[in-house]
């Protein structure tokens, strides 16, 4: 694979497992099974990523009245998000792969759009957010099934487990956008 622009590479004689491919695992977990998981839980990871940098967006901006309460619910939820993407990222390497990482292989996995850099109203942000656990939280669900019917249980139990707080999060962020909460521009007109 040629070299793009704005990547930096150390050289072949320093890589030890190319990106995108399946190497042994000690699970005991068979290398086309594996693969499959690999790539399941990379568009796990990609959503991640973009839901972290979004949700950290959004509390960086943050301001007016929500910035207290909100912003400390934003940076625990990023916090949360981080977790759960370094639990993920641990689990692909045990599997055999490399995690996904960087805007090349997360926009291969991407089950999220990448928000434009604008600065945005709150709510309008904190439903860009909610769509994101929302779309997180599915595929999840989607994939707890089927690394289950690859063999791999515990792989299905880390991303049960990790499940129950994107869908924590989402709760709060929906309390958040009740009609009595935060204040809507029209109110301010």
């Amino acid at each position: 694979m040629a070299s793009e622009p704005h990547l930096r590479s150390l050289g072949a004689e320093h890589v030890r497992q190319e990106w995108n491919t399946i190497g042994e695992n000690e699970l005991g977990i068979d290398r086309e099974a594996a693969e499959r998981i690999v790539d399941a839980l990379n568009a796990e990871l990609s959503g991640l990523y973009i839901l972290f940098n979004q949700v950290r967006k959004h509390y960086w901006l943050l301001e007016g009245a929500e910035l207290e309460d909100l912003g400390g619910f934003l940076e625990d939820a990023a916090d949360r998000l981080a977790e759960t993407t370094d639990a993920l990222a641990v689990r692909v390497h045990a599997l055999g792969g490399v995690p996904v990482c960087g805007p090349m292989g997360i926009r291969k996995h991407a089950p999220l759009h990448i928000e434009a850099p604008h600065h945005y109203d709150v709510r309008s942000s904190l439903e860009r957010d909610l769509e994101g656990y929302a779309t997180l939280a599915a595929l999840f669900r989607d994939h707890v099934e089927q690394v289950e019917r690859l063999g791999d249980t515990a792989t299905g139990e880390l991303l049960r487990e990790r499940l129950v707080a994107l869908e924590d999060d989402a709760h709060v962020l929906e309390r958040y956008l009740d009609g009595d909460t935060l204040v809507r521009q029209d109110a301010l007109d």
